[in-house]
């Protein structure tokens, strides 16, 4: 196994380089009658692509989808999907100072090493660029679950040490627009605002910052996950990992749970419907996910991201023929990556929660 395919029965494989003629997906497992609507598909890519704003890299991409198959009249065939995303601004002498060097913190090294070749226009196979074959794919996923009653809604809820608030109840589509409303994906205006003028001030620095996009998915029924090695946040957790940048992961109440008691973290069950097979929990401690199957309750996760590991000044690093020599960034890169990763980890956890549903629905039968 090559490592480009995800999903068992929703299942993708992307191809393509950064600088390639162009990335894509070819989606298998997609039920049939599912209607495919473009302009949510751009719409969601358009979350993703380059040259959004000042605080993101000011490469220029339409990410023009084109779906080459699997689709007849507006809807799915049950077919493989087939979709395509050409790359336009490519500047591969941008790169051509790196060839034979190894950047700090890039996949430059562990590629050479494992491949014997590495493309290091703008990281080849290993750049983020390929994430843009996800969200098309994502958003195939999620015109699935929206047929079932299930939305997701991530946001950008930490840059560097700058925090903002836990989310209300608020609805999913007033949380949208919000965060739609600045260009940092911060579903609380006053944080994105702080967040903005941070990010571009490490802009201006040459420097780079990490941060959190935290994620609630809602409307998933119970009983989605398998036991032991295919647990619901376990499959979540790999599909965030496989994201550029990320480095941690916590669903519910993650790492904080080290530091609480059995009687503090316990989630006490309610039945405020009297129906026994839809319970409900007066806390949610457990993030919506126990024993590693959905509970009904909303499914709540977090992502960090490193800092971008391009930086505009000058670093030490190693050339291929072991000699110490110096690197400096060149080109176009973000200062922050998680106004751009909301949608990837959207998608992620679309493709996740899909296939978990059509696994679900096999154990039906």
């Amino acid at each position: 196994m090559a490592g480009n395919s995800f999903g068992n029965l929703f299942r993708i494989s992307t191809f393509g380089e950064s600088h390639g003629p162009a990335i894509g997906v070819i989606i298998d497992g997609c039920p049939s009658q599912i209607e495919i609507d473009n302009d949510f598909i751009q719409l969601e890519l358009d979350r993703r692509k380059p040259g959004q704003s000042k605080i993101t890299t000011q490469r220029k991409e339409s990410d023009q989808v084109q779906i080459l198959s699997g689709v007849f009249e507006g809807m799915t065939t049950g077919t493989p999907l087939a979709m395509l995303i050409p790359n336009e601004d490519q500047r591969s002498k941008d790169y051509s100072h790196i060839a034979d060097k190894y950047r700090p913190s890039h996949a430059d090294y562990t590629y050479q090493m494992k491949y014997g070749i590495r493309d290091y226009r703008g990281g080849g196979r290993s750049s983020a660029r390929e994430t843009a074959a996800r969200v098309a794919a994502g958003a195939i996923a999620k015109s699935l679950l929206k047929k079932h009653g299930i939305a997701i809604f991530a946001h950008v809820s930490a840059v560097g040490h700058i925090q903002a608030p836990n989310l209300g109840e608020g609805s999913i589509d007033e949380l949208v627009r919000i965060r739609e409303a600045n260009i940092v994906r911060c579903a609380d205006p006053a944080t994105a605002n702080q967040m903005i003028e941070f990010i571009d001030g490490i802009r201006k620095d040459g420097d780079t910052v990490g941060g959190v996009v935290s994620t609630v998915i809602r409307g998933v029924p119970v009983g989605l996950g398998e036991p032991v090695f295919d647990k619901l946040h376990a499959d979540l957790g790999k599909a965030m990992l496989s994201i550029n940048a990320v480095h941690g992961f916590e669903y519910g109440s993650g790492f904080a749970s080290a530091t609480m008691r059995g009687s503090e973290h316990n989630d006490i069950f309610t039945n405020p419907e009297g129906n026994s097979k839809l319970l409900h929990t007066l806390t949610n401690f457990s993030g919506g996910i126990q024993g590693g199957i959905s509970n009904g309750m909303d499914i709540n996760f977090r992502v960090a991201f490193k800092p971008v590991a391009t930086i505009m000044q000058n670093q030490a690093t190693i050339n291929e023929a072991g000699e110490k020599t110096e690197i400096g960034g060149k080109g176009r890169h973000d200062p922050c990556v998680v106004p751009r990763a909301v949608a990837i980890v959207e998608a992620m956890a679309a493709l996740v929660i899909a296939d978990h549903l059509l696994r679900q629905e096999v154990y039906k039968r």
